[in-house]
């Protein structure tokens, strides 16, 4: 399903000056439909860089990325919207509209791609459901827990049925309860047929879900182990 092909990312902080600095190098790894692979490094390893390669909101110095076997670093702009409506996104500080209610939030993205009254009215209760929300559905963000915030996030990741969820961090302003809920609705969004792709350094996460593990350092992959642990 998603395929990196030796792929280097190079960031140039300042215009006029010589100084690089390498996000990622030398990065092949493919990830299979329906796989839960937790992407895994300290600050500054290069998994939000990464992530943001598969979305196509930065394309790499080197190599290739391929989804479905499209290439996506050739993707042209108005190809991009529908990239991303097959790949769900989630990120630590939630992205919310704060003067849209749980369920405007979740129906704004089926809004945006013309969706129908009717099935907003259908899709977006069943969605809150799978993320069990509910009975919040009529609240705003202001008045969620951190845990409910990510939670609606997650539902509108989730309202245009994506191949693919990327997580990023989703759980580093949680709790250590609100951490082990959205870890336990990820599984279960992987248990119903979509592929998982979660960013974190955490290393109890890692070690509690017991699935695929990519370890980055310095921008290189030093471990892809089924079933693994988190080992720096």
């Amino acid at each position: 399903m998603i395929r990196f092909d030796k792929v280097t990312k190079i960031y140039h902080p300042h215009l006029n000056s010589e100084e690089k600095i390498t996000a990622l190098e030398e990065i092949s790894l493919e990830i299979k439909p329906k796989e839960f692979v937790s992407i895994t490094g300290r600050s500054g390893a290069g998994k939000t860089t990464l992530l943001k390669l598969l979305l196509a909101e930065e394309k790499p110095t080197l190599g290739q990325i391929f989804f479905q076997e499209q290439n996506v670093c050739e993707i042209k702009s108005g190809q991009l919207p529908y990239l991303r409506r097959q790949i769900g996104a989630v990120f630590q500080d939630y992205k919310l509209f704060p003067f849209k209610t749980v369920f405007e939030n979740v129906a704004y993205v089926m809004e945006v791609i013309g969706a129908k009254k009717a099935d907003i009215e259908r899709d977006v209760p069943n969605v809150l459901e799978i993320v069990g929300l509910t009975e919040r559905s009529n609240h705003f963000p202001r008045e969620l827990s951190g845990g409910e915030c990510q939670r609606a996030a997650l539902a509108r990741a989730l309202i245009h049925r994506p191949e693919v969820i990327l997580a990023d961090e989703p759980t580093g302003n949680l709790d250590p309860y609100n951490t082990l809920e959205i870890i336990r609705l990820l599984l279960k969004i992987n248990d119903m047929g979509t592929t998982v792709v979660l960013a974190t350094h955490n290393r109890e996460i890692i070690n509690s879900i017991g699935k695929r593990v990519i370890s980055l350092d310095k921008g290189k992959i030093i471990r892809d182990e089924e079933e693994g642990r988190f080992i720096l």
